[in-house]
């Protein structure tokens, strides 16, 4: 693994700041209110031990971290990026809860909410980045979306940390196609085969990168929300939602849906009944309608 850089933003709450890494730290959101709770997370241990720390979230590749009003983030924030930093580059733990990498591989197949999506769960982190391939073509540095894409009824595959969403085409069948994609999936990891080149590709999905510090406030706010609120959500579902803009006129909202909930018939309730709901409740006067880009 590539050394950590950790940098910080704001949030939609002044209290609180995320630092980021370059590399995954969790597989699922976990919140922490008090030091009793850090046993198994030694990096969440560390920050407890600053006087100022009241609430950390631990979510993916983040630590949001919720102060003590008795001072301000610009005079701890540097220092606090530089701890984090140094505490993971020398070999401390975020979790001493790891997978063991010489343990076997085991693949299991989970149904999404769009039928032609198979989700196939691997028990251990495969990769970095989020990932989506709409055709072998896209497949250069991805050696195990390739491969995939050489069963006739594969359309598109997508990789996001320890799970790989295969859509296949309409006409297809996944009762019978389930069995052999989990195999070869399970036999591709557990031969140590090289499943994506993460140094050649480090973003293919086409999603325009936000530049957190030139946006508008809600635009901070909807995308703090998505991370915190949706992105795990969709995640279990085997997918993926990116911020993609926020008109201040209209007040609209255009995200971007890869994996599963690309093209998902159900996906089109969900943005309005459960994503625009809730943006609409956190963020009331602020929200018109939410839009939704197939990645």
């Amino acid at each position: 693994m590539e050394k950590h850089i950790i940098k910080f933003k704001e949030t939609s709450r002044e209290e609180e700041l995320e630092f980021y890494s370059n590399n995954f730290l969790s597989e699922k959101r976990i919140e922490f209110e008090k030091i009793e709770e850090t046993k198994q997370f030694p990096l969440i241990q560390q920050i407890f031990y600053l006087p100022f720390v009241k609430k950390v979230i631990l979510n993916k590749r983040s630590v949001y971290i919720e102060k003590l009003n008795i001072l301000d983030w610009k005079d701890v924030q540097n220092e606090l990026c530089k701890q984090m930093q140094d505490f993971l580059n020398e070999g401390g733990l975020v979790s001493q809860i790891d997978q063991n990498k010489n343990s076997p591989t085991t693949v299991y197949a989970e149904s999404t909410p769009n039928p032609n999506v198979m989700k196939f769960v691997v028990n251990k982190k495969i990769v970095k980045g989020v990932y989506e391939f709409k055709n072998v073509n896209e497949t250069q540095n991805a050696p195990i979306a390739k491969s995939l894409f050489t069963f006739p009824f594969v359309k598109e595959v997508f990789l996001d940390f320890n799970f790989i969403s295969v859509t296949q085409n309409s006409d297809s069948n996944w009762e019978e196609n389930t069995m052999d994609v989990r195999e070869f999936i399970r036999s591709y990891i557990q031969d140590n085969n090289t499943l994506i080149h993460e140094d050649l590709i480090e973003d293919n999905s086409n999603v325009v990168e936000v530049d957190f510090e030139k946006i508008d406030d809600v635009s901070k706010e909807i995308i703090d929300i998505i991370e915190k609120h949706v992105k795990p959500a969709v995640a279990a579902d085997g997918g993926n939602i990116v911020f993609q803009s926020y008109d201040q006129e209209t007040k609209n909202v255009n995200v971007i849906l890869q994996g599963a909930c690309s093209g998902c018939p159900s996906s089109t309730v969900t943005l309005k009944s459960g994503i625009e709901n809730m943006l609409k409740e956190m963020l009331p006067g602020m929200i018109s309608d939410v839009n939704a880009i197939n990645g």
